[in-house]
């Protein structure tokens, strides 16, 4: 009998990287699995495999999981940018949430302006429109003096005629 046939699942990827037989009581073995080697290989060069077994021991096991993604998170920061790790990242992150808000306030003092442009523009137009007896009809104007002017009203119409008959 070969001892591969004793276990029914390959070694965590803590253990297989350790060089060390993985026991059901493994502490890394819930949290990283074989397919994941990359994951312990970069936590474990940043924190070392001891440390980490101490901090899972130390903490809830419904913490564990959430440990170790920031763990693993935290390591890789690390191994991208040595002397600033996850710092680094955040505060690549805050500067450009105030670029984009700056840039939004920006945007939105824009369209305020805009809509300013056109309420202003809008009543200019109205008052121009009430002036010169024009109202709008549907998407264009109707003009009541060129209307009463053709005789459209309804009656007759002795403006600019000389017949002081009313147009009988």
């Amino acid at each position: 009998m070969s001892s591969t046939s004793k276990y029914s699942t390959p070694p965590c990827a803590a253990c297989k990287f350790l060089r060390r037989k993985c026991l059901p009581s493994c502490v890394f073995a819930p949290y990283f699995p074989p397919e994941e080697p990359i994951k312990f290989t970069t936590v474990h060069k940043v924190f070392g495999a001891s440390n980490v077994s101490k901090l899972l021991n130390e903490i809830q096991p419904h913490q564990r999981e959430d440990a170790v993604n920031s763990l693993a998170y935290e390591a890789e920061a690390r191994l991208k940018d040595p002397v600033y790790g996850c710092v680094g990242a955040i505060s690549v992150l805050q500067r450009q949430v105030i670029r984009l808000q700056k840039e939004l306030d920006a945007t939105n003092a824009d369209l305020m302006r805009y809509a300013n442009y056109e309420k202003v523009n809008n009543n200019q137009e109205r008052n121009h429109n009430f002036q010169y007896g024009r109202r709008m009809v549907n998407s264009g104007y109707y003009n009541y003096s060129s209307a009463w002017n053709n005789g459209i009203s309804g009656g007759h119409n002795n403006i600019g005629t000389d017949n002081c008959d009313g147009g009988r």
